[in-house]
């Protein structure tokens, strides 16, 4: 990795008090949303005067017309019929377009956020969690706000208005569908707090499951060298029957809630089927205001009586997907709750100081969790500019958490890191890491990184000075795999190097570990042409090999309780 990353961060960070104000912006989603549920609601409430255009024209045949009397009445209903669809499918359409956008943006928002946390976070969610949360599960959010907010609205709205044209006709038919309305929503309620943890629950299997694939797939050499297939299948059949287990509870209680809709609207529509049926027998003579019911008044009710359950029955129907789109946003927020967040560059605890690219700490303390002992409390540390530098300790005592402190990899609690030169002084930073990543493609385009700056020749001289010409030379024009496959650790470790190479702005470079696990005579080649890179320039090197440390110019020894420089 090269400058060409912390110019990036350092743009993105510039940015992002711009983004946060625009996102702080009244957003016409909402509105759009209304608007789609206003036109669908208008639409479902188009069926009363349809339903009373076939009532009237019932009763007009009853009472002995002919088909003449009823032909424009049929125009009419067919006219309306036409336009509730055309409003339903424009509503349809607006919500839709209008969830696609908020989805967009809630998923830019959470890039966003995830690309802010500092990769030595040892509390991040697994790449492949998110990447499920992302991709797969953010796509329930559509449905969520497509369709459960416009019923919601529908539901709300619609049986009101058809409650209100049965109760000018019959006081006790609306008083029986007002009976068993109310329960609906209760029973409802009651289901949807199981739904939305069983949802949630759900999720979590679901990103567990994706994780622990794509981390099995990655050390696929691994687990066949040590013999572990059988227990990796056992552990992948235990995930994937924990999340057939949770998949099945959401389900179950989706019917559930289905099925308690069901029989009370069948009860509310028998119980007024009853009504009108004795009424029009003359069992009945009480409930309606004109003291009985004729044929078109009693066949109207009964029109609007299911009616009346059909915005409840569309709510039941994408009660599942509200449990489960609220589930997805409270995952998209939690991506990167707990996690250490990199500071905007107007915050950060990074001081530009001199033109000479010195270095210094501060104070600085740092913690991973505010739970955690600290790894650094009340650090000093100066650097001149031009300085060759290794830092020296037994693993777990900080030498990759300073580095990345002085990388702005990791944010400080304390104190603070000052650096000279302009404001974007990281963006003059290469860092060199144990395993740096490989792009699929050419080994050219892995040293430019589309850097339009770069020219052939910044690439041949990179080659040259990382001793990587013979390399590039065997695979001409062929690309490389993902993550360099084909490539041995050595020749990785050089291609990071002629990266660095690249960029004549660079000043400081940061080498972790770069001699780990390689034999004596690669090591002694990476370190000649480590060197060669930082001739003129500021090296830190984190590293346990003492032939690298012998060349620097100063070595400090990090102990787990002082701070010290190594004997020359």
């Amino acid at each position: 990795m090269s400058s060409a990353f912390f110019d990036a961060r350092d743009r993105q960070m510039a940015g992002a008090p711009a983004r946060e104000a625009a996102a702080h912006k009244p957003s016409g989603t909402r509105s759009r949303l209304r608007s789609a549920a206003m036109l669908q609601a208008f639409a479902a409430t188009l069926w009363i005067p349809q339903a009373g255009l076939l009532a009237w024209s019932v009763g007009r045949l009853a009472d002995g017309g002919g088909l003449a009397d009823i032909l424009w009445p049929a125009v009419f209903v067919l006219l309306l019929g036409v336009i509730k669809s055309c409003l339903d499918a424009a509503g349809g359409r607006l919500a839709f377009r209008a969830a696609r956008a908020e989805l967009s943006k809630k998923r830019v928002a959470a890039v966003e956020l995830l690309a802010r946390l500092s990769p030595v976070d040892a509390g991040r969610h697994a790449s492949g969690e998110a990447a499920s949360v992302l991709g797969e599960q953010a796509e329930l959010i559509v449905p969520y706000l497509s369709r459960f907010q416009p019923v919601r609205m529908k539901a709300s709205l619609v049986p009101l208005v058809i409650l209100a044209c049965i109760f000018s006709i019959s006081w006790i038919a609306a008083l029986v569908l007002l009976f068993a309305a109310p329960l609906i929503p209760i029973f409802m309620a009651l289901i949807g707090w199981r739904a939305q943890a069983a949802s949630e629950k759900q999720l979590v299997a679901t990103g567990g499951l994706n994780a622990f694939l794509l981390d099995r797939l990655r050390g696929l050499a691994t687990i066949r060298s040590f013999d572990a297939v059988d227990a990796t299948a056992l552990r992948l059949r235990a995930e994937a029957e924990s999340l057939r287990i949770r998949t099945m509870a959401v389900l179950k209680i989706a019917f559930l809630s289905s099925a308690v809709l069901e029989l009370f609207s069948a009860l509310g529509v028998a119980m007024t089927a009853v009504y009108v049926g004795f009424s029009l027998l003359g069992e009945i003579r009480f409930g309606a205001w004109s003291g009985g019911l004729d044929l078109s008044q009693g066949l109207f009710v009964l029109l609007l009586a299911p009616a009346f359950f059909e915005p409840l029955r569309e709510l039941s129907a994408v009660w599942h997907d509200r449990a489960s789109g609220e589930a997805v946003l409270k995952a998209l927020d939690g991506l990167a709750a707990g996690s250490l967040v990199l500071p905007d560059q107007q915050n950060a605890q990074v001081t530009a100081v001199s033109e000479a690219f010195d270095i210094r700490l501060e104070n600085v303390g740092f913690r991973y969790r505010p739970e955690h002992v600290p790894i650094f409390d009340t650090f000093n540390l100066g650097i001149a500019a031009g300085e060759h530098v290794a830092l020296l300790g037994a693993s777990g005592t900080g030498k990759s958490t300073l580095m990345s402190l002085i990388a702005g990899l990791a944010p400080c609690n304390e104190g603070r890191v000052l650096i000279g030169g302009a404001n974007e002084g990281r963006g003059k930073m290469a860092w060199i890491g144990q395993k740096p990543h490989i792009f699929a493609g050419t080994i050219a385009g892995n040293i430019a990184l589309g850097r339009p700056d770069i020219k052939k020749t910044d690439v041949s001289k990179a080659l040259d000075l990382a001793k990587l010409g013979s390399v590039a030379q065997a695979y001409g024009r062929r690309p490389l795999g993902e993550a360099g496959i084909g490539l041995s650790g050595g020749e990785a470790l050089r291609l990071a190097i002629a990266r660095a190479a690249c960029d004549p702005n660079i000043r400081i470079i940061l080498a972790d570990e770069p001699t780990a696990h390689l034999d004596a005579q690669t090591a002694a080649e990476i370190t000649e042409s480590l060197l060669a890179l930082a001739k003129g320039r500021t090296l830190i090197v984190a590293t346990h090999d003492p032939l690298l440390a012998a060349r620097m110019h100063r070595a400090i020894r990090l102990d787990a309780d002082r701070v010290q420089e190594a004997a020359e």
